[in-house]
């Protein structure tokens, strides 16, 4: 599949790109679209391109947000270890601040997680939940260590060699890894105090760190609305069944696989991804 460029695949769209402060933390914004809100997450060492792809046709149908973690890409470093607590607080403290009550939740990896943690604490601001390979619920030591050691390496020594070794971790094609995204992300890494701040991003890596927030049964129980896990058939993060397993454990959840993708279907298989994410969302499935 054809990959447009960045701002090819945002050419015709009519957003915004600000900065809000939520509490402490300046945070790096984009909003497309009108409607019911529709909140993007990205995973670990992640920033709001990874969405570049479904924010035009998402938008179409939805107020879309984009946004950054505290901590990563243009939003204010960390000089802490950041839990999902810290990250939960945050989003609903970004809502507050762009004067939404309720949203849908659509999330990758570190965002999936993120997002069942926070519909399971604030359901009565929750709508739908899309969940894209996402954590929270494995504590796989080799993969953790890859994530650790791909990560820190690329935001110690911001090198294209480097940056394109973590990308392609997340990729069933290496194609699929543009010069364009190579760049995008050296230019975040670079920053100044940013090696320090993927430090404390990665405490989630932490075996003892990590248990503490995983993602319990009684969560997934409490994520009453209507969810979709969505798993890849070359996802580098865990097997298929692990997106099952939680699908089950929840009231109103389906399943599906996109193939021919790994950690970022959302990027490798665009067009596949936001027809199912807009059937999904729209309310024209389950």
């Amino acid at each position: 599949m054809s990959r447009p460029s960045v701002w090819s695949a945002l050419a015709g769209v009519e957003l915004s790109i600000r900065y809000v402060q939520v509490g402490e933390w300046r945070t790096r914004v984009l909003e497309a679209g009108e409607g019911e809100p529709l909140v993007l997450m990205h995973g670990t060492g992640g920033h709001l391109e990874a969405y570049a792809h479904n924010i035009g046709p998402l938008s179409r149908r939805f107020r879309v947000i984009a946004y950054e973690y505290p901590g990563h890409g243009y939003t204010t470093h960390t000089t802490r270890d950041l839990e999902l607590p810290d990250y939960v607080a945050h989003l609903d403290g970004l809502l507050d601040a762009l004067g939404i009550g309720r949203a849908h939740l659509s999330g990758e990896s570190l965002g999936g997680w993120l997002a069942l943690k926070y519909a399971a604490a604030h359901p009565d601001r929750t709508g739908r939940v899309l969940l894209n390979t996402p954590g929270g619920t494995m504590a796989t030591p080799e993969v953790m260590e890859r994530i650790r050691s791909l990560s820190q390496a690329a935001a110690d020594d911001p090198s294209e060699e480097r940056i394109r070794a973590r990308l392609e971790w997340l990729m069933a094609d290496a194609s699929s890894v543009t010069d364009e995204l190579v760049g995008i992300r050296r230019a975040i890494y670079a920053r100044p105090g940013f090696a320090e701040s993927m430090r404390h991003l990665l405490c989630l890596q932490d075996p003892e760190i990590r248990a503490r927030n995983l993602v319990s049964d009684d969560e997934l129980a409490a994520v009453a609305g209507p969810a979709l896990v969505v798993w890849t058939s070359d996802d580098p993060s865990g097997p298929a069944a692990a997106g099952m397993a939680m699908a089950d454990k929840m009231p109103n959840a389906g399943f599906e696989v996109i193939k021919d993708a790994g950690h970022w279907p959302q990027w490798e298989q665009h067009e596949v991804f936001n027809a199912l994410a807009l059937e999904f969302l729209t309310g024209e499935r389950g």
